[in-house]
């Protein structure tokens, strides 16, 4: 019989707070920076990312790396 791992798994009572757990989206825009790029806010902290990122349904992989402003 397959033993299970220990790892992280799902953590209960966690919400999410914003309308996808990896995308970025317009509403949480903060900032405009001007040459293409936002600064934008999710639970964890505020985080730089591009404006051709925003809300096209994809991964933002600024929002999921851990440097954060």
């Amino acid at each position: 019989m397959a033993k299970s791992r220990s790892g992280k798994r799902h953590s209960t009572g966690t919400t999410i707070t914003t309308k996808s757990w990896f995308g970025s989206h317009e509403e949480m825009v903060v900032e405009d920076l001007g040459d293409g790029k936002v600064i934008c806010e999710d639970s964890r902290g505020r985080y730089i990312t591009d404006k051709y990122r925003l809300d096209n349904g994809l991964a933002d992989q600024n929002r999921a790396s851990l440097k954060r402003i």
